[in-house]
């Protein structure tokens, strides 16, 4: 198993996504160039709409195109949304008042509700800790 990195950059376009899309939900039919893609190798791939948020999604087979050359349709599997939706939000440390701006995704049909659990989710996984409404950074974590 390798892990490939497809999250977009404009550093390395001749190693690109062409198309990622959704066939039902968790199942996922990605068309890309470059890079020695094999069935059980992992696809890191930015979400639509996002500007640092990606999915990973594991490939179960995969085609390579005799033409163009280097191009190659995967079917893999990842994270299973009905309706996906990308939140931007902002926290503030209550110990020094440093600013978190962050996006999240969610699933939409899931409601408000779901918004919080998903947002705490991603706070943790930027190294901020949540506790109640409270909001620490990783520096004041550390001074703790």
């Amino acid at each position: 198993m390798v892990e490939h990195d497809f999250r977009y950059s404009l550093m390395n376009p001749q190693h690109t996504l062409t198309e990622c899309r959704a066939l039902v939900p968790g199942r996922y039919q990605v068309t890309g160039n470059g890079g020695s893609i094999r069935a059980d190798d992992v696809l890191l791939v930015t979400l639509k709409g996002s500007k640092d948020l990606s999915m990973r999604l594991t490939v179960d087979t995969v085609r390579h195109l005799i033409n163009p050359p280097g191009q190659w349709v995967a079917v893999a599997k990842g994270p299973v949304f009905g309706e996906l939706a990308i939140h931007q939000w902002q926290v503030n440390c209550d110990s020094c008042a440093k600013e978190l701006d962050f996006e999240f995704a969610v699933d939409a049909k899931l409601g408000k509700p779901a918004q919080t659990p998903a947002a705490t989710a991603r706070i943790a996984e930027l190294g901020w800790t949540t506790q109640g409404e409270k909001h620490l950074c990783p520096r004041c974590q550390e001074a703790k």
